[in-house]
């Protein structure tokens, strides 16, 4: 009877300046077996995914694309802490692979020459070969890999191009040359699984920082040494010596003075001016010790051209980065995005409906009548069918979002959007943040830990919710598809769907940004951080990237329908089914139910925006999240036509449209639904904060009840005046 070893997995961090292309790699080398969540403790988001190499199972970990390892937040610090292996929680990483930019190699050695004093076995792979040449840089990676001291690997992520040699390079660091070339155990010399580590010892911790500095550092780290006892996490590693000397009021001396360590203080100050009048103030130092050190490295590495010639990516940036023709080249693009987001997706949402219609009547034909059936065909069902029925939009949506942000023109808009972010009184760091919560608030509100500034970071969390989600996107197009007209402008290149649809997205970010304004004179006043980003250059989207970023999104949302959709729908089943009368009709089984008695309750209230106790109650069932109004109206309209049944639908027409304009007020034959009401729904979810996940993480990254109540509150009077406003217009237009 043989024991099994458990071979032991090998954590490598893949780390890079942004737009090196890491993201990228990361997808090459992992494919769809990765996994998204956050570190312990903190919101930081990590990446990770398993690829065998050599018969060896390897965790990589995608880091967050960093200029600096000087930590200047708790999630910066955390990263630092994953790479010298200060917390428990954390893996211990074995091997990091750094990925840097051909075409900026002087700059990205900087985060390179950082990595290299942690002192573990690293791995550098160069992108953009390809970028490089056609800008006639001529790079030497064999020259450089001598000059490191570490090996050396030419990539071009984006075609896969030196992948293999790549993969083989990270086995050879992590289970030797021979273990590749024989791992079946047929001789001595293999290498056992239980037994594959990294073989090669870890590098020596050397710095490219001045004798003078580095004698600082020895006498500093003496001292503190003196007093570890007091330290929050006993002694520290030489390597944060070193930054607790270079980062001033950086998040380590902050929560090191924190503790009250007022010798400390003294001993860092001294240290500080000591080197200053040596000649190596700080942070000074660094910064020219670090690219001076580039330089030598990079003698005869890379080749340049005597004279840049304007670029392609040049003349494209001088349209679109203009204050003028690229803000309308900007809105142009949306504007062609929601309209396909109408067109092409009819076809398969027709088929979902005929899908769900058919499940539904199968199940209807084989069981019984009473509460299990009406669970199932109206509960499960006709709530998440009614979700998922809008995944096409949402996929068609994404996947131009992919495109746009793997071609670089995301970061355009950021760059165009910074002026304005500006005169808001927040840095350009905010947009970043805020083009996530196009997809989700939450992990946009995540996000905003890169901001720096107490106030700025409080005042983007605040208005991130008002910018249109996915969430909100079945509300939109179920409601748009049913009464706005298909009017084509252009030749048919738009459309009035589309453009009701970049309107309600335009409604978000012009909300956003006032309450911005208001928030920055009021409660968060103070001046503006600065804000240096670099613009990518352009290149073909990945599709395998874009698949993969797609593939991602689109499983949150169907997840979100498997679990929170379905649990929600069942509870709206429930609370419209109990209590039960068997000989009321479905209308007074809908209106006597928990759920009705609840919406006839806030009636009065919701009448003046064109609602009646259905909207309301479907609007009370959506807090939770904002797609259950749709899942709300499956289960209430999902089987018996409401209106003259002799009608003749248009074939061409979703049933869910027809059931909503022959929904009329009880006791008349008035018709509740009409365009002023669409709109008038649609503004209220656009500015409304039904999302108990978002308020959930705003009181996490707050760490108080007080602002997501403020959320809350604000953004709900909000939404009702705007709804107010909407339809009271809107049916004084419509005479």
């Amino acid at each position: 009877m043989s024991a099994t070893t458990e071979t032991r997995i090998i954590n490598v961090a893949l780390i890079g300046n942004p737009n090196t292309g890491k993201s990228t790699l990361f997808s090459d080398l992992v494919g769809v077996h990765q996994h998204i969540g956050n570190y312990p403790g903190v919101t930081v988001e990590k990446k990770t995914g398993r690829v065998e190499l050599a018969g060896q199972q390897i965790e990589l970990i995608d880091l967050p694309g960093l200029y600096s390892l000087a930590p200047r937040s708790r999630d910066e610090m955390v990263v630092v802490d994953l790479l010298l292996g200060r917390r428990k929680e954390l893996p211990t990483v074995d091997v990091v692979l750094c990925i840097v930019d051909a075409t900026n190699l002087e700059r990205n050695l900087y985060l390179v020459s950082q990595v290299l004093e942690l002192g573990l076995p690293t791995l550098l792979a160069v992108n953009m070969l390809d970028v490089a040449e056609n800008r006639e840089i001529r790079v030497d990676p064999a020259l450089l890999e001598q000059r490191l001291g570490i090996p050396v690997v030419p990539i071009q992520a984006n075609r896969r191009i030196g992948l293999p040699r790549l993969k083989t390079a990270l086995a050879d660091m992590i289970v030797g040359p021979r273990a590749v070339e024989c791992c079946t155990g047929c001789c001595a010399a293999c290498v056992s699984p239980s037994e594959r580590v990294r073989p090669e010892p870890p590098r020596p911790d050397t710095t490219p920082l001045p004798e003078a500095f580095e004698a600082e550092v020895t006498r500093l780290e003496s001292e503190l040494a003196d007093h570890e006892e007091s330290l929050h996490a006993g002694s520290l590693p030489r390597w944060l010596v070193r930054r607790l000397l270079l980062d001033i009021s950086g998040h380590l001396q902050r929560t090191l003075w924190q503790n009250g360590a007022a010798q400390r203080k003294q001993q860092i100050e001294a240290a500080r001016s000591r080197l200053a009048t040596a000649g190596h103030a700080v942070p000074a130092v660094e910064t020219n010790a670090r690219y001076e050190w580039a330089h030598r490295m990079l003698e005869g590495v890379v080749v340049e051209p005597g004279v840049y010639e304007m670029s392609v990516t040049d003349h494209i940036d001088r349209v679109l980065t203009h204050r003028i023709w690229g803000t309308l080249v900007f809105v142009f693009v949306m504007l062609v995005v929601f309209q396909s987001v109408f067109v092409w997706a009819q076809p398969a949402m027709q088929w979902i409906e005929l899908a769900e219609t058919a499940v539904g009547d199968w199940i209807t034909a084989r069981m019984a009548d009473g509460t299990l059936r009406s669970l199932v065909v109206d509960g499960v069902v006709g709530g998440v069918g009614a979700v998922i029925t809008f995944l096409p939009q949402i996929l068609i949506l994404f996947t131009f979002l992919a495109i746009l942000e793997n071609c670089g023109y995301m970061a355009r808009t950021a760059y165009l959007m910074d002026r304005l972010m500006v005169r808001v009184g927040l840095s350009g760091k905010s947009f970043i943040p805020m083009l996530s919560s196009f997809a989700c608030a939450v992990p946009g509100i995540m996000a905003t830990r890169v901001i720096e500034n107490e106030r700025d970071r409080l005042t983007t969390i605040l208005v991130m919710p008002l910018l249109t989600c996915s969430a909100r996107l079945p509300i939109y197009t179920l409601l748009i598809a049913a009464f706005i007209p298909a009017r084509q402008y252009l030749g048919g290149l738009l459309n009035l769907q589309g453009i009701t649809l970049a309107g309600l997205y335009l409604l978000g970010i012009v909300t956003a940004v006032i309450c911005a304004m208001v928030f920055k004179r009021t409660f968060f006043r103070g001046q503006t951080s600065p804000f240096i980003m670099e613009l990518p250059g352009y290149k073909w989207p990945s599709p395998r990237t874009v698949a993969l970023r797609v593939a991602e999104r689109c499983g949150v949302f169907l997840r979100c329908a498997g679990t929170l959709i379905l649990a929600v729908s069942i509870l709206v089943w429930a609370a419209l089914y109990y209590p039960h009368d068997p000989q009321a009709t479905r209308h007074q089984q809908q209106r006597n139910s928990y759920l009705g008695q609840a919406g006839q309750m806030i009636e009065p209230a919701v009448k003046p925006l064109g609602w009646d106790w259905r909207i309301g109650s479907a609007v009370i069932a959506s807090f939770p999240a904002r797609e259950i109004v749709v899942a709300t109206m499956g289960v209430m309209y999902h089987i018996e036509e409401e209106a003259d049944t002799d009608a003749t639908p248009d074939p061409e027409q979703s049933r869910w449209h027809e059931k909503l304009r022959n929904v009329t007020w009880e006791g008349t034959d008035q018709p509740v639904f009409n365009i002023p009401v669409a709109l008038s729904i649609m503004v209220f979810f656009a500015l409304c904060a039904q999302c108990t996940a978002t308020l959930a993480v705003i009181r996490r990254e707050t760490n108080s009840w007080c602002w997501p109540a403020f959320t809350f509150i604000y953004m709900t009077a909000l939404a009702y005046l705007g709804a107010l406003a909407t339809y009271q217009f809107g049916m004084w237009i419509s005479g």
